[in-house]
């Protein structure tokens, strides 16, 4: 069998399992209790009234499910279902030529909303409002705007990062739900529930050490336990326990606290190069051959989450957390703010 067609395989298989995790309803759904209570309120109000379900708008860090929810919005509201992205439309037309397609009572799920263009931004508040859109066209002295109406639909907006939103746009939404990262328990909920799935056998010790690793996301959890599978059916002939979980996260340099590589990095900057002491973030990007974005929005939030660093009004500093973690002792007087 050649190598191409193996690949394709294994996309395929991988297709399928994510697939097969994805919770298909809000019973499905674990975590965010109160975010599903709202929701399934919004969709029987709707659906008793009749008239397509309020928009939605869904914000929190990558990972918590809000694509799973905007998927589950559509199939519990019994509507089809449209999926794109922000970054995808740059341009007023694109929207239009979105919105004009939409069936009535259709869900459109924009992924990272706030990336779309300022532009499209203006004309979704007419359409989220009145459900209709104003088009140019031609140009110059010679332009005409036409309005074209549009059928009712539902927005689910999904972000990471809810403060780049402009608030026109924001209060367009009828409910916001805020997403929270997950506690251990739930996560060994999640994990159980994919084992399960996958045909994976696994003890209680086992998925407790996924799950601790795992930064309060489930799409982590899921993305360490096929790391775990493969690593035991390679090595362990598909038994899993607590040693073959340490071994195989030792491997993908995942340690207790679910730190990986470059969380280790930065830490280890912070106090072995700086010795401690406050750095600024292009300082810092310049130091470990990273971007300033990824350390911004990937690293940095799970280390100040969990105590191991601090934005000061000078820059970055690692804790006495961070100092402990790393197994070094903090300089003497490295107090107050960083106890």
């Amino acid at each position: 069998m050649s190598d191409e067609l193996l690949g394709t395989e294994a996309d395929a298989s991988d297709l399928v399992f994510e697939s097969a995790i994805r919770p298909q309803s809000l019973v499905e759904f674990i975590g965010q209790t109160k975010v599903r209570e709202q929701i399934q309120l919004l969709i029987d109000a709707a659906t008793m009234q009749q008239r397509t379900a309020d928009h939605i708008l869904l914000a929190g860090p990558p990972g918590l499910g809000k694509t799973t929810l905007a998927m589950i919005v559509a199939q519990e509201s019994k509507r089809p279902l449209r999926m794109t992205s922000g970054p995808a439309i740059q341009h007023a037309g694109d929207l239009a030529a979105v919105l004009s397609s939409l069936s009535a009572g259709e869900v459109l799920f924009i992924d990272e909303i706030h990336r779309m263009s300022r532009s499209a931004e203006e004309m979704l508040y007419l359409a989220m409002e009145d459900f209709r859109v104003d088009v140019m066209v031609g140009k110059g002295a010679g332009a005409t705007s036409i309005s074209l109406d549009l059928d009712p639909f539902t927005l689910v907006g999904a972000t990471t990062r809810s403060g780049l939103l402009p608030n026109p746009l924001r209060d367009r939404f009828g409910f916001t739900a805020n997403l929270d990262f997950y506690s251990d328990h739930e996560l060994e909920q999640v994990v159980s529930r994919a084992a399960k799935l996958m045909h994976l056998e696994i003890d209680r010790d086992s998925v407790g050490s996924i799950a601790s690793r795992s930064r309060g996301t489930p799409r982590i959890a899921n993305r360490l336990l096929r790391r775990v599978r493969d690593f035991a059916l390679v090595n362990s002939g598909g038994i899993v326990s607590e040693s073959t979980v340490q071994s195989a996260l030792n491997l993908y340099e995942v340690d207790a606290m679910g730190l990986d590589r470059l969380d280790r990095l930065v830490l280890e900057t912070l106090i072995l190069r700086f010795e401690g002491k406050p750095v600024g973030l292009s300082t810092l990007s310049v130091a470990i051959g990273e971007e300033p974005d990824t350390i911004e929005t990937v690293v940095e939030p799970f280390l100040l989450r969990i105590g191991l660093i601090a934005r000061t009004a000078r820059g970055r500093q690692a804790t006495v957390a961070g100092y402990k973690h790393l197994g070094i002792t903090p300089p003497s007087g490295f107090t107050g703010l960083f106890d």
